[in-house]
């Protein structure tokens, strides 16, 4: 991409100031920036910068990764990149500081919803475990999920959640957005005709009606956490180096104030099929629990974690909606759909509406 054609975010002024703002780069300059790699993600688009200085620019970073809203999604999904962006701002600043990658700069503009991140670059010592929708193996799979539980303990029901960090849904609020839900699955199955058997139907309509008994566990306000909310395996990114264990979550703009063990529903039940998902279940629980403990949360019994797990995992019928909704292809959805419909059987989920 010619440099006269870069968006103004990635213009070596730009970046100067954004990089001396963050404490990132002293007296130096950016003199010179090149696009090392371009490429539209499922809603985002990714740049990788190469940064040339002028001056002291000692410890400065020599690449960043831009992400931007992709034109497609600008409208629709334009508060995921405020939401981003207040992740990285004020949610990853009080975590440990090896969980996600360092932000230099989150700027959103709310007149034309265009938003950007400046993130630190970790092309060279960490990867994505496979190319999707390969799962990654066990062994990848227990570090992500360790991450992930390290993640969750770190905000595990401290009291700072819906004060000064995060926001409290209000029953009210959740009920408005059972009601935008059942709207759109009217929608959805609507389109779906023939595709979406009786019993389906019946478990989606079950579902709504069971909307605010199910929602108590969320308004208990006991045993919950800052969430990721796209928790699938891709959205980590593993160490090169066989001795480090620095997993580094990432794409965190749907994070929110939820039940941990929904991410890990999401990230199993929803996106593997039932051999893989019936192979590796119950250990990650396992894993999951113990980093828990080991991490100081107390008083949420490995049972608690299944009860939590299968509620999950029936909540997450909704999400294939959701995505026809917002308009993901159904490369995304109907697979969704089909996974997260095996899960419910094999965990006997259904019996949670009775």
């Amino acid at each position: 991409m010619p440099t006269a054609s870069l968006p103004a975010a990635a213009s070596p002024e730009y970046l100067t100031a954004a990089l001396r703002n963050a404490g990132a780069l002293g007296a130096g300059r950016v003199s010179d920036v090149t696009v090392m790699s371009s490429r539209d993600m499922l809603v985002s688009h990714i740049m990788r910068l190469g940064l040339s200085y002028d001056g002291d620019a000692a410890g400065a970073p020599q690449s960043l990764i831009l992400k931007t809203a992709l034109a497609a999604f600008a409208g629709t999904l334009r508060h995921a990149g405020r939401h981003e962006i207040a992740f990285y701002t004020e949610v990853a600043p009080l975590m440990p500081g090896d969980l996600t990658p360092r932000c230099f700069e989150g700027h959103s503009d709310p007149d034309s919803g265009n938003w950007h991140l400046l993130l630190e670059d970790l092309t060279e010592t960490h990867r994505v475990a496979t190319v999707w929708p390969l799962p990654p193996t066990a062994r990848q799979c227990e570090s992500i999920v360790r991450a992930l539980a390290r993640a969750h303990a770190a905000w595990w029901d401290d009291p700072r959640l819906g004060q000064s960090i995060g926001t409290w849904l209000e029953p009210e609020a959740t009920r408005a957005t059972m009601r935008q839900f059942a709207e759109h699955y009217t929608r959805f199955a609507e389109q779906m005709g023939d595709r979406l058997p009786a019993e389906r139907r019946e478990l989606y309509e079950r579902y709504i009606e069971a909307g605010p008994r199910l929602l108590q566990r969320y308004h208990s306000r006991r045993d919950v956490t800052i969430a990721h909310g796209d928790a699938h395996v891709w959205n980590f990114m593993l160490p090169q180096a066989p001795d480090r264990d620095d997993v580094r979550l990432f794409d965190c703009d749907q994070w929110r104030i939820n039940i941990g063990a929904y991410d890990l529903a999401y990230m199993m039940a929803l996106q593997w099929y039932p051999d893989r998902r019936r192979l590796l279940e119950r250990p990650l629980l396992d894993c999951y629990h113990a980093t828990l403990l080991d991490h100081g949360v107390r008083g949420y019994s490995r049972r608690a974690l299944d009860d939590d797990y299968r509620r999950g995992v029936l909540w997450h019928i909704s999400k294939p909606v959701w995505q026809h909704a917002i308009g993901l292809p159904p490369l995304v959805w109907w697979n969704n759909l089909e996974r997260i419909f095996l899960a419910v059987d094999d965990l006997r989920c259904r019996g949670l509406l009775d």
